[in-house]
């Protein structure tokens, strides 16, 4: 009886074990998927701190479609937002999202591969894009801050300084460096290169 017991405990646990560790495998395979079957999207940065970009060896950067000047701009941004009184904005309401991006048409000869723009938002996953156009899954946080899980990658340590100094030189250049990301049909993006100049640093 102790025995049958012991099995049905032991049991128990490796069924536990098991799904924990499904889950912990199924984030890095979808990031595999995305970066094998996605597409190849380019995204504008905001500027970072030239002075101290680089913490850890993590570069964290911030897009343009991450502000919200820009996203309130865009048809469906109304879609997104609580519709609260200005206090209630700094509490967390976290939405889902998708962001339509389209590919320039006529990308400028420049040293970095050309941004793609936001041309609209959705609370639901668009179904109807052109050939031209993704859509990034995103999270409105609150007013002040939207995600979309690229905003941290990891940097070799001795590309650290290297980039640093680049970085701080490219801030004063306007579109100097931009981040080549993958999206897949789900809206899943994962981070491939950063753009510093003509400068190419894979993730």
């Amino acid at each position: 009886m102790a025995e049958a017991k012991n099995s049905g405990k032991w049991w128990k646990f490796a069924v536990i074990l098991v799904l924990q560790t499904g889950l912990i495998l199924a984030v890095p395979a979808q990031a595999v998927y995305t970066h094998l079957t996605g597409t190849t999207v380019i995204l504008e940065t905001r500027p970072v701190d030239p002075y101290d970009p680089m913490r850890g060896y993590y570069q964290t950067l911030s897009y343009k479609i991450s502000d919200t000047d820009t996203l309130k701009k865009l048809p469906g941004w109304e879609e997104i937002t609580p519709q609260r009184n200005y206090a209630a904005n700094y509490q967390s309401n976290s939405q889902t999202f998708y962001i339509v991006m389209e590919q320039p048409a006529n990308p400028k000869s420049t040293l970095t591969p050309s941004p793609w723009q936001p041309i609209k938002i959705s609370r639901d996953r668009p179904q109807d894009l052109a050939a031209n156009q993704v859509a990034i899954q995103g999270e409105y946080i609150n007013e002040w801050q939207i995600l979309y899980g690229i905003e941290t990658y990891y940097m070799p340590e001795d590309q650290g300084e290297k980039i640093n100094n680049e970085i701080a030189q490219a801030q004063r250049q306007p579109q100097a460096f931009v981040v080549e990301i993958k999206v897949d049909r789900s809206g899943n993006s994962v981070p491939v290169s950063l753009w510093v100049r003509d400068r190419n640093y894979k993730f």
